[in-house]
Formats: structure tokens, C-alpha cells, sequence
């Protein structure tokens, strides 16, 4: 019987596909808060509908093929820990964007990989090198570029920022540690429930009723795109190896530039330009480094809303 198997070159082809597609869906989330931010939303509003439509369509996936089973976690503490960081770096980096650029707020936010390598020394006991850590000093030497502290151009907003970047790096190292113990649909759901549902105790707080269909529209899309775009990155990882697709994360800043400069008149300037280079080069380098050592680099260390 002749097999049906897509050939490897096409499964690797839209591995990258399936990669950029998260990097333009994820931008356009991005926008939609901003939107709102600016509209004088709380990021907390926003963040809670990011979170909540994201549980809703993912159980509307999920649950018709795995069941109800796969609410079951075997490390309900991590589980909630993580999700507990993934709504702190979504709501601080929504904050963010609601007064600097979504360009410079994803430039900055490309640091989380490289504050993976530490963080995964001192909360997993995984070795580094030293090599590794001067790409993360290297690295920080760019987000300090973009930010320009002391100088008049700092804006207070760009450490939200970097805090969004650390709570998604921690994010990211409790999900190795909990990979292999639960199965990721599992894990998928559970990232947004400290958002969607511990939310529910600050919400009456900080809401805002929507004013308009507009606004109704762009609250609803937050978790669906943002669904979405998990759900691209789990098929690029299905279609190819992470080596191979991880490079392309960084479409997520073009992306980014893109919907910055023809919603809202940004463009980053050239020492932001430079900043994100000297990232995307130190994040490239401790990926390949990685591949060197295991096979495979975590594409999980992109960034993804």
C-alpha cells in the first residue's frame, strides 16, 4: 500500500508555515489590546478575556476528543504556578503596550529565552556554559539599548515590560519541569485558568462594560487568536524539529513592526533596530548551542501571547 506521508522537505516546509503563522496571529492579539488599553480598558479586563477565551475555545477542542479527563493534572501546584505566571506576564505586557510601542514591547519581550538559561540552572539544575552566558549578557546589553535608561527616551512602561519577559521565562521553565507528568492538552488548559477564573475575585473591581460592538469584538478575539496561535506552534512542532523552526519565532517581530506602523504610526527607530538584533543573535546562538547538545533546541522559548 502506497503511504500517504507527506515527504519530510514538505512536513519541515509547513513546520516554518505554521511557525510564521503564529508570529503574524499573535502581533495582531497584541493590537487588539492596545486598542482597548488605549480605550482606557484596565489590562486586567483585557488580560481576564485574553484567558477566558482561551479556556472556552480550547475545551470546545479539546474535550470532544480527550473528554473531561484531561482536566485531571497530576501537579496541580505547578499547573496553577504556571498559570499564575503566564497571566502575569500576559497582564503586564498588555499594560505595557498601552503606552510604548508594540514593537519596542516585543523587542524587549525576545529576552525571555535568554532568561530561560539561568532560570533553568537554579529551578531545574540544568547546566550552562559560559559561553551561554555571555549570549545572555550580551543580550541584556540590547534590551538595555532599546530601553535607554537615564536617558530622556526611558519610559517607565518598557519594566513591565521586562517583566512580562521574566514571568513568561519562568513560565517557560515550569513547563519542562512539568512536561512528561501531564499530557499537553492538559497543560494547554491549565495555563489560563489562574486568568480566566481567579480573575473573577478583581474583575467587578476594575470592569468596564464594553461601549461598543467594536470593543465587544475585540475583547472575543483575544482568546481565540491567542488559541490559535498555541494551537499553530503545537503543529509547526508536529511538522518539523525545533531546531529548525525556532529561527523563525522572531517573524512574531516583523509581525509586530507591521501592526504597529499601520494601526498606530509606530516605527521603530534605529537603536531599537540594533537592540533587537543583538538579541535575536544572542537568542540564535543559545539555541544552537542547545541543538549541539541535545538535538533539538526548546522552540517553547518563543515568545507566544
Amino acid at each position: 500500500m502506497e503511504s500517504t506521508a507527506a515527504p519530510p522537505s514538505q512536513r519541515i516546509l509547513a513546520g516554518i508555515l505554521f511557525m510564521c503563522g503564529a508570529g503574524l496571529l499573535f502581533p495582531i492579539m497584541s493590537g487588539f489590546a492596545k486598542f482597548l488599553g488605549e480605550s482606557g480598558y484596565s489590562s486586567l479586563q483585557v488580560s481576564w478575556a485574553r484567558a477566558f477565551g482561551h479556556i472556552v475555545f480550547m475545551l470546545a477542542f479539546f474535550v470532544p476528543r480527550f473528554g473531561l479527563r484531561m482536566l485531571k493534572t497530576r501537579r496541580p501546584l505547578i499547573q496553577l504556578l504556571r498559570s499564575a505566571m503566564l497571566f502575569g506576564s500576559n497582564a503586564t505586557n498588555f499594560f505595557a503596550i498601552t503606552f510604548i510601542p508594540l514593537a519596542k514591547t516585543a523587542s524587549i519581550s525576545l529576552m525571555a529565552p535568554l532568561l530561560v538559561v539561568p532560570l533553568a540552572r537554579l529551578i531545574l539544575g540544568e547546566r550552562t556554559t559560559a559561553a551561554r552566558m555571555a549570549a545572555l549578557c550580551t543580550g541584556f546589553v540590547g534590551v538595555l539599548i532599546i530601553i535607554r535608561p537615564g536617558t530622556e527616551l526611558f519610559h517607565w512602561a518598557s519594566l513591565f515590560a521586562v517583566a512580562s519577559a521574566l514571568g513568561y521565562a519562568i513560565y517557560q521553565v515550569l513547563t519542562r519541569r512539568i512536561a512528561g507528568i501531564d499530557p499537553p492538552e492538559t497543560s494547554t488548559i491549565y495555563s489560563s485558568v489562574v486568568g480566566g477564573f481567579g480573575m473573577f475575585l478583581v474583575l467587578p473591581f476594575v470592569w468596564r462594560t464594553p461601549e461598543s460592538l467594536r470593543d465587544i469584538l475585540y475583547f472575543c478575539s483575544l482568546g481565540v487568536i491567542g488559541a490559535l496561535g498555541h494551537y499553530l506552534v503545537a503543529q509547526a512542532l508536529t511538522n518539523a524539529p525545533a531546531n529548525i523552526i525556532a529561527p523563525f519565532q522572531y517573524m512574531q517581530l516583523i509581525g509586530s513592526v507591521a501592526v504597529g506602523y499601520f494601526f498606530f504610526g509606530d516605527f521603530p527607530d534605529f537603536l531599537t533596530w540594533i537592540g533587537a538584533a543583538i538579541i535575536v543573535a544572542s537568542g540564535l546562538y543559545i539555541g544552537w548551542s542547545q541543538t549541539r547538545k541535545a538535538g533539538d533546541s526548546p522552540a517553547t522559548s518563543c515568545r507566544v501571547g
